[in-house]
Order: C-alpha cells, then sequence, then structure tokens
C-alpha cells in the first residue's frame, strides 16, 4: 500500500491528543511543553494533564496504564518560543558564522539553539507584526503537524527582519538530487517508485498546508520549488519534507481583506504562474502551479527553467521544463518515454508516466480555474503510485530498496 499522509488538526487546548511520530536519525523528537523556566519563552498553552478526569487511556497491563498518561506528555509538542535576538546572535556568531544558503531575500544558518539541531532563516519583514500578532500565529503553525512538513520551532523579531527558527532535517534538496552537482550521471533517486513517493509525500503535505493546518480560510505556501524541499533517508527509503510552511505569514506578507487572503511578493522564474508574474498576488492556485513544475521536474530530471548560449548564433536560448512536456505528450507514449529521466533506464510504467505527464501540465494550465484542487491531485498521485507498485511487483522489481544518501 502506498504509504497513508493522514493530515492530523491542529492541536487545541482543551483536548490533548497524541501526535504520530516520525523515527529517523536526523530528526528530533518532540518533547513535552516548553519549561518556564527556558529564557524568553512563551506559556501559550497551561494542560493540566493529571487533573482531566475525562482522559481514558486502556492499555494492556497496569504497568502500561501507569505510564500512559507521561507517554501522552511526551508526545505532545512544544510551546513555541519566542527567542531572544541574543539567542539569535549567539548561534549565528553574530551572523558571521557560514551561511547554509544565502539569496537576494534570505540567508540561512545551520546552528544549535536550547540545546537543538536548527536551521535559522532571516527574512525581511514586509509589514509591522506587533509581538502579540507573532504570538498568534506562531501557536497555530507551530501545533500544526505532518510528516511531509519541516516543524517551525519558533521567531525572533528585530528590527526590519524575522528570524524563524526549524528543525534540522539532514538530507539534501530536491534539487541536488535530481541534478547532482559532483555527478550529473548520478541520483538517489534512481527508481520509478523512489520518485513516485515524493511526489505522493509532496502532494499530501500541500493538502495539509491548504486544507488542513487551520491557519485560516485560506493558506497559501507560495514557496514551493524543487529547493525548498528536502529528501530525507526515513528507515531504508526516502521521503521528501516541504521547507518554509509559515514563512508567508509570519513574515507578514500576508494581506487579509474580507476573509480573503492573497500575498504580494517576489516569486522564483519558473514557478511563478501567469496571474501571479501579472498581479503579485499569489493564491492556492499559484501553489499549484509551482507543484506542477516541480512534478514535472521529478519526471525528467530538467531544471524548471534554464538558459543555454547557442552555439552559432551566441545568443541565450530559453528552455523550459513545461514546454519539453508539453512537446513530449504531443508524440505519445513514444515522446513521453524519450522525455523522461534517462537514469530510471526505461524501468517505469509508461502508461502512469503518461497520466503524470498530463496530470502536470494540468497543474501548470495557463488559466488557473483549470488547475485540479490538492485534494484530487493528492488522490490521483496515491493512485498512480499504487499502480506503479502492482507493476513493479507484476515484473519482480524490488518494492522494498535500500538507498543511501552518502556522497559519491
Amino acid at each position: 500500500m502506498c504509504r497513508s499522509k493522514r493530515s492530523t488538526d491542529v492541536m487545541k487546548p482543551s483536548t490533548p491528543k497524541p501526535r504520530n511520530s516520525r523515527s529517523s536519525k536526523s530528526s528530533f523528537k518532540s518533547k513535552s511543553s516548553a519549561s518556564s523556566t527556558e529564557p524568553s519563552s512563551i506559556n501559550f498553552t497551561s494542560l493540566d494533564y493529571t487533573a482531566n478526569s475525562n482522559l481514558n487511556f486502556t492499555s494492556k497491563s497496569s504497568s502500561n496504564s501507569g505510564t500512559s498518561l507521561a507517554s501522552l506528555k511526551d508526545s505532545l509538542p512544544e510551546s513555541p518560543h519566542i527567542y531572544n535576538f541574543s539567542e539569535i546572535c549567539s548561534a549565528t556568531n553574530n551572523f558571521l558564522a557560514k551561511k547554509f544558503t544565502s539569496s537576494s531575500s534570505s540567508s540561512s544558518w545551520r546552528s544549535t539553539i536550547r540545546g537543538k539541531e536548527v536551521m535559522i532563516f532571516q527574512r525581511k519583514l514586509r509589514r509591522s507584526l506587533e509581538l502579540q500578532q507573532l504570538c498568534e500565529r506562531l501557536l497555530v503553525i507551530c501545533r500544526s503537524h505532518h510528516s511531509s512538513l519541516i516543524k517551525l520551532l519558533g521567531a525572533c523579531v528585530s528590527g526590519n527582519y524575522v528570524y524563524l527558527v526549524y528543525e534540522y532535517v539532514s538530507g539534501a534538496n530536491l534539487a541536488d538530487c535530481l541534478r547532482n552537482p559532483r555527478n550529473p550521471n548520478f541520483t538517489v533517486l534512481s527508481t520509478w517508485l523512489s520518485r513516485l513517493q515524493v511526489a505522493t509525500d509532496l502532494a499530501h503535505g500541500l493538502d495539509y498546508i491548504h486544507h488542513f493546518s487551520g491557519l485560516n480560510s485560506i493558506v497559501i505556501h507560495n514557496h514551493i520549488k524543487s529547493s525548498s524541499i528536502v529528501v530525507e533517508e526515513l528507515s531504508e527509503s526516502l521521503c521528501a519534507r516541504i521547507c518554509h510552511f509559515g514563512t508567508s505569514d509570519l513574515c507578514g506578507e500576508v494581506i487579509e481583506n474580507e476573509n480573503r487572503k492573497v500575498e504580494k511578493i517576489e516569486g522564483t522564474r519558473g514557478y511563478m504562474a501567469p496571474e501571479f508574474q501579472h498581479s503579485g498576488i499569489a493564491t492556492q492556485k499559484s501553489d499549484v502551479y509551482a507543484f506542477g513544475v516541480v512534478m514535472l521536474e521529478l519526471l525528467s530530471g530538467e531544471e524548471a527553467l534554464k538558459y543555454v548560449i547557442d552555439e552559432e548564433s551566441g545568443a541565450y536560448k530559453r528552455f523550459s521544463v513545461i514546454e519539453k512536456a508539453r512537446e513530449a505528450t504531443a508524440g505519445g507514449g513514444a515522446g513521453v518515454r524519450k522525455w523522461v529521466d534517462r537514469r530510471l533506464k526505461d524501468s517505469y510504467p509508461v502508461e502512469v508516466a503518461e497520466k503524470m505527464v498530463l496530470m502536470g501540465l494540468q497543474c501548470v494550465d495557463e488559466d488557473p480555474d483549470n488547475r485540479p484542487d490538492m485534494r484530487r491531485i493528492t488522490g490521483l498521485v496515491s493512485k498512480f503510485y499504487l499502480e506503479s507498485k502492482s507493476w513493479a511487483e507484476s515484473i519482480g522489481f524490488p518494492i522494498d530498496f535500500s538507498v543511501s544518501m552518502a556522497p559519491r
């Protein structure tokens, strides 16, 4: 069966529930709510676990029953943190430490804060954000959980910047997995099922963000791209996790008008929907567009958009993964087979590959009304995964495979 991604509701103080945990060498287990002894930690919720007589626990033995209450408390997520700016400075050596990534819109550092290995992202505030607003938004975002999302631990506001602290997840971003900078002929995603697993993880994660995260009636990620997706090794298989969940909301990029949430912010070339480029306003359908581009990258291994110098004219020639995919589908199954990443060595069901390409192209339709909702996309991708698994079983292809993220 395809690994199911059950979207969990936002944790509410009145009905504490255990969350589904992931066991991983690189991810940290959530502990109980933050201690009041920690500096600058805001106690957003006060949960009295022992006094709630309505909680009924079942166990196989009396010893299990005696420890079930403590296990519940340990399984609950930490309260979100408002970090002191001094903590951010100390963790980044006054921002002189080597940057993990750097771009015109943000910089990031891998560091340790309060005993946890984290990633710190520095982003500009698009509009003023009061402490109370930050606390309210953090409370919801940090209590939203899905195995395909990288967890936000807390934030700090200083001047015109907000510093977002996420858990550190070891792995490589999807862009590097598909286009290995050391060896272009190698990819850790060397099997069709591994790529379908990544597609399934991403679809379920974005569906959760759009419909189940509990932030507001309309939630937008607005940072979907292959370089913002971490491919992690977990139990001898690969899984994908989406980074930057909550960034748009906490950076003050969101404009609320008559219960409608929109954003005005710069995007990434190759992932911006046509209407987003025209208006500068992102929507859930522009998220779907970016997701479609990532799906086409996943199938072909090619960049979303690149410019290559034409040897004859000396001018730059534009190559778009969307245009190449459209050309491939025009040639039917043979065209798709030629277009799909050759490193898969033709070991995939062509019919499923055709349907995946058509789904990706539907996601990047120029008319946003023609793009499917993430709920439908999630169902389709899960169906494609099951069909691919049946195909693998029918030809005796190994379903349980080992992988290695070690450098080649």
